[in-house]
């Protein structure tokens, strides 16, 4: 019994221990919460540590810090717990920490937080203008700069910040330029070097950024954040286990004007240092042959724009001269951390009479923002001379030629026919003669095929590789195939138009105007684009359809008198 007593006063002992030591630690629950900053006044791009404390250990998100956003920016909070036991009394307690940078000079409030009921005392907060030797010691600290801060409402400026570091950066964050009515774009990529500053050797990252203000008035570039972590001091860098710490740093607010278009500028709105017009034909000539094509290619080049912003040209070209001309291709590229636009136009000319021809000046307006006055890229007026091409003959519509070829036989002038009956029926009765002959041998040729058509032909596939083929001309055309549909529309016309013609200008040329001979040079230009493009074949086989339906109704019309009444 006695050994029982002794083994019960020890849990005794221990129970009343934990009681006491539990309603300890409810009275102490909760009886506090201190904010404190390490230094007031502050200067304008000065770390500002903020340290709030409460006796208890309570959620990490029992704070919130976002009320300190409207004149702060915040860095990302650490947050730690703890607990400890003294002469048998335990103590909890949770600690906030973090950085704080002021965006502009005044006196500001740090408002009181409250947590389970505790209340914290608001502290006010004088944040001064930045000093020079502010960067004397600093870690890491950060510049911004604009390349103009008084420009033109779609003038493209350059802005610039530089994160300056002198320990072992592992990583970090940039907060990204916002502007409200500006395009605003990263050009190309970071750039690292090296500064001394104030005889501190730094390493340094820059990154540039195109603005394009598109309202006129004032505005605020609001200043740079950056937050990363770097390898603590104390720590070695060749540490697989070392130590980092969270920085972070806050460059400069940049202001800036923007003014209005000038009222009396006529055109479309271009700002820059430098816009250029140039020119290239190929091949390499001021002389053109007649119904060639050649391509002419103009380039518009601006420095500090951006490929949308360039216009497309007004060319205006004489009586005389065809212009096929192609999608412009808008281009834009990073030089020496510059931005260099590019809009090509490029076009098929054909010449289609011969001798000179004036091409007038091509200018595009747009204003200095080096000199701040208006001026012009141009082109010069060009003179062609155009000759004509020595493998083209003129060639009148076939339903015509039927009629002169006999006209020019009977040695007749026009009046004399009209005013002599006699020549007339004369001629009419030869015509009809003609005519009928013509029927005859048709009728001729069509039977003889059919009597021998158990002799085989040997030349039967030769032949029939050099005869236009309406069934495959138009199988091309639906398929879009530009190459068989030239050769069957040249072998059409070499046949049809009794002419030698082996080019489509020459058969341009040969052709009268109408929806067959615009199709026709469509198709020439197929093939003479710098950049292929897709040809659509139905509207010339559509063209060539109702060009031949109408010379069918157009030769039955000029025989009508001869047939009796």
């Amino acid at each position: 019994m006695v050994q029982c007593k002794n083994m019960k006063r020890p849990l005794w002992q221990s129970l009343l221990l934990l009681s006491l030591l539990t309603l300890t630690s409810v009275a102490q629950a909760a009886t506090s919460l201190n904010v404190r900053v390490d230094k007031n006044p502050v200067m304008l791009g000065e770390e500002l540590q903020l340290s709030v404390q409460v006796d208890e250990k309570v959620s990490s998100s029992a704070i919130d810090f976002s009320v300190l956003e409207k004149n702060f920016r915040l860095g990302p909070p650490s947050v730690s717990q703890s607990m400890q036991i003294i002469n048998g009394q335990s103590s909890q307690s949770t600690i906030w920490q973090l950085s704080l940078f002021a965006k502009t000079t005044g006196n500001f409030e740090i408002p009181a937080f409250n947590v389970r009921g505790i209340s914290s005392s608001p502290i006010s907060i004088e944040v001064i203008p930045a000093s020079q030797q502010t960067t004397d010691k600093q870690v890491l600290f950060i510049e911004s700069s604009l390349s103009q801060t008084d420009l033109y409402v779609q003038q493209m400026v350059y802005y610039d910040v530089k994160i300056f570091f002198s320990g072992d950066l592992q990583r970090g964050s940039l907060s990204q330029p916002e502007l409200p009515d500006t395009t605003i774009e990263q050009v190309g990529k970071d750039v690292e070097g090296t500064e001394l500053v104030n005889g501190i050797r730094y390493q340094t990252i820059t990154r540039r950024y195109s603005l394009i203000p598109q309202q006129s008035g004032s505005f605020t570039l609001d200043a740079p954040f950056f937050n990363g972590e770097m390898i603590d001091r104390n720590s070695s860098r060749y540490d697989y286990f070392a130590k980092t710490q969270t920085i972070s740093a806050q460059g400069q607010a940049v202001e800036f004007q923007v003014k209005a278009m000038p009222v009396d500028f006529k055109g479309d709105w271009l700002v820059s240092e430098l816009v250029a017009l140039t020119e290239e034909w190929t091949p390499l000539s001021t002389t053109l042959v007649q119904g060639e094509p050649v391509t002419r290619t103009i380039t518009l080049t601006a420095m500090d724009l951006a490929d949308h912003q360039l216009p497309d040209l007004q060319i205006n070209l004489p009586a005389g001269i065809k212009n096929y001309a192609e999608q412009p291709q808008a281009k834009k590229a990073e030089r020496n951390g510059r931005i260099v636009a590019q809009k090509v136009f490029t076009s098929a000319v054909i010449a289609t009479q011969s001798g000179e021809l004036k091409l007038p000046a091509v200018r595009v307006p747009w204003w200095n923002s080096k000199t701040n006055q208006l001026a012009y890229a141009e082109l010069p007026e060009r003179t062609l001379t155009v000759t004509v091409n020595p493998n083209q003959t003129s060639q009148a519509p076939p339903a015509v030629a039927a009629v002169e070829t006999p006209v020019s036989e009977t040695a007749a002038t026009p009046q004399v026919i009209s005013d002599n009956r006699w020549q007339w029926n004369y001629l009419s009765g030869l015509l009809l003669l003609m005519w009928l002959l013509t029927a005859a041998v048709a009728v001729w040729g069509w039977l003889l095929p059919r009597s021998r058509m158990h002799t085989p032909a040997t030349s039967a596939p030769q032949a029939s590789e050099v005869k236009f083929n309406a069934r495959r001309f138009k199988a091309a055309c639906l398929a879009n195939d530009h190459i068989v549909a030239s050769q069957q529309l040249l072998r059409w016309a070499s046949q049809q138009l009794d002419a030698d013609i082996q080019q489509l200008p020459q058969l341009i040329k040969a052709l009268p105007q109408s929806a067959l001979r615009q199709e026709t040079e469509k198709l020439a230009y197929q093939a003479y684009q710098a950049q292929q493009t897709p040809w659509l074949g139905t509207a010339l086989f559509e063209a060539w359809a109702k060009y031949k339906h109408l010379q069918q109704v157009e030769s039955p019309a000029l025989l009508k008198p001869f047939y009796p009444k």
